[in-house]
């Protein structure tokens, strides 16, 4: 194949890949605004707060660096679950209670109140509910 054809192939492979790449992005942002509006968080600040409260010590969590914890439970899918902490129906007051002081919601439970502020509890939940 020549050259000339290459790129012309090229270039139709990539017209042909670029409505699903704005489907993809549009849907991201649906669930980002959904998720917004559930929780009064922004998701896009969700990453680096978990970083800076050591959540991915604990947690496997998709889109976070570094986030291959073992200890927690891996949070893809988080969104789409029946429960959190396995004691609290999936909704987002309780995800903000749990992500607050989850001590106080199961006294058992082996995740830490590492002190995450109502405000960066609303990102990070926003965050999650982006993860279906």
């Amino acid at each position: 194949m020549n050259a000339r054809a290459s790129r012309l192939l090229r270039g139709i492979a990539l017209l042909l890949a670029a409505p699903l790449a704005l489907a993809c992005n549009g849907a991201h942002d649906v669930e980002a605004r959904e998720a917004a509006a559930m929780t009064g968080g922004d998701p896009a600040r969700g990453p680096d707060l978990m970083r800076k409260y050591g959540c991915q010590s604990c947690h496997t969590i998709p889109g976070v660096v570094g986030a291959n914890g073992l200890v927690g439970p891996p949070l893809a899918g988080i969104a789409s679950r029946s429960y959190i902490g396995g004691v609290l129906p999936n909704a987002p007051e309780n995800m903000l209670r749990w992500i607050q002081d989850p001590k106080k919601v199961d006294s058992l439970t082996a995740m830490p109140n590492v002190g995450v502020t109502p405000s960066d509890a609303r990102n990070i939940a926003a965050y999650l509910y982006t993860l279906r």
